[in-house]
């Protein structure tokens, strides 16, 4: 069977991460939700988007087609259900649209979500579903322990250097189980604490001397930890990225810079982005009040139902040294911010400036300038990535209307 993760009425929601990616190429906990449910099922996945990203992320379509929501995160009860479908069934909760099973035209009918010639199977479990953006923040902590049982199991750990600190082990020798270490990884003078959960430190990965992590968090493969950082539980880092300062509760996707002090708490960053020296953001408003988030599908500054909500940041946005957000920011794609002050709580796509004012930042600029930036990964930029970047821009015109 093969097996299709399809976008959906869900995407607004995702944004800014859903701009620039298939809604199943959104990180939580260690994976994607792509790589969650290839680990589950033990198939590889191929994605069901549409404009430039459709280019970018090739569908594959064969004679029996398994079409799962991206916006649903697997668990054992829901695969089971899901693995149960037959030809011409779809699964239900409700009337969110889990996952259907059919044919080539079963894949059409799924894009125009038309389910009238499916036979309706009503799932009566749990599901956690992604509609909006914040929801990666609470859900994070029991993602990577969800992802490190699933891609740990039956595996041996690289075993952990003698100048490691493990707290705790002396009294509890099991916790040695709860930090897996990839191939390639180089761990040594550092402090690893997994009392509280697991400790995933992926594939050629350094953990410079003198940091201290504690779990549960994740280390994405190529990643760097830079000396005396502090990475609390709940960050989940995505690969080839440097971190450095403190860092708790928050997931950076991945090709991102955050290699100085400063602080990220209970945020969100796309790839290719980058923090400048001593940024820091408020994750907690001053009245400890709910923080309230900008929503793309409403355009307007909804309730997330969280006290704790810092930053999210759209793939290819930077700032400047000693930048600081407010509680509940959200920053688009491709763009640039600087100055003294706080930004404002929402800085849409593609300017340049910050709380003296702002300016449009030219598409051949964001180019040139990530250009630069995926070559020190060793990466070169593509034409699908260039066509992407367009889309946005030419998507995102309206919110950069009343700049002058």
């Amino acid at each position: 069977m093969n097996l299709i993760l399809f976008d959906n009425h869900h995407r607004k929601g995702m944004l800014p991460l859903a701009f620039t990616r298939p809604q199943a190429n959104i990180r939580i906990g260690i994976l994607t939700v792509k790589e969650k449910w290839e680990n589950w099922l033990h198939k590889t996945a191929s994605f069901l988007c549409t404009g430039a990203l459709a280019n970018k992320f090739k569908l594959n379509v064969a004679e029996n087609n398994l079409c799962i929501s991206a916006s649903v995160l697997p668990n054992e009860q829901l695969v089971e259900a899901v693995q149960k479908l037959g030809l011409g069934q779809a699964l239900l909760s409700g009337s969110e649209v889990i996952a259907v099973c059919g044919n080539q035209s079963a894949v059409k009918a799924v894009e125009n979500n038309e389910m009238q010639s499916f036979e309706l199977v009503q799932y009566s479990g749990d599901i956690r579903l992604l509609d909006k953006v914040y929801k990666l923040i609470p859900y994070n902590q029991d993602e990577i322990r969800a992802d490190f049982k699933l891609i740990t199991a039956g595996k041996q750990s690289q075993l952990i250097d003698e100048s490691v600190t493990i707290v705790g082990a002396n009294k509890n020798p099991e916790l040695i189980n709860q930090i897996f270490i990839e191939e390639g990884a180089e761990v040594e003078y550092c402090s690893l604490n997994a009392k509280e959960g697991p400790i995933y430190i992926g594939k050629n990965a350094k953990i410079w001397e003198g940091a201290m992590l504690r779990g549960p968090i994740a280390i994405g493969e190529s990643s760097q930890i830079s000396m005396g950082a502090k990475i609390l539980p709940g960050a989940s880092i995505g690969p080839w990225s440097k971190v450095g300062g403190e860092v708790s509760n928050s997931v950076i996707t991945g090709y991102s810079n955050k290699v100085h002090d400063g602080y990220l708490g209970d945020s969100v960053l796309g790839e290719w982005c980058n923090l400048g020296a001593d940024t820091n953001t408020s994750n907690l408003k001053n009245d400890f009040a709910m923080v309230k988030l900008w929503d793309y599908s409403t355009q307007r500054f909804a309730k997330t139902g969280l006290q704790f909500c810092g930053l999210v940041m759209g793939d290819y946005s930077r700032c400047a040294i000693n930048t600081s957000f407010n509680s509940g920011t959200v920053v688009g794609v491709g763009s640039n911010i600087f100055g003294s002050g706080f930004p404002r709580n929402f800085v849409p796509s593609f300017v340049i400036g910050g709380p003296q004012g702002y300016r449009i930042n030219q598409l051949k600029a964001v180019q040139k300038t990530a250009k630069m930036a995926m070559a020190r990964r060793q990466v070169e930029i593509s034409e699908n990535d260039v066509a992407v970047l367009e889309e946005v821009y030419s998507e995102t015109k309206s919110f950069r209307s009343s700049l002058k």
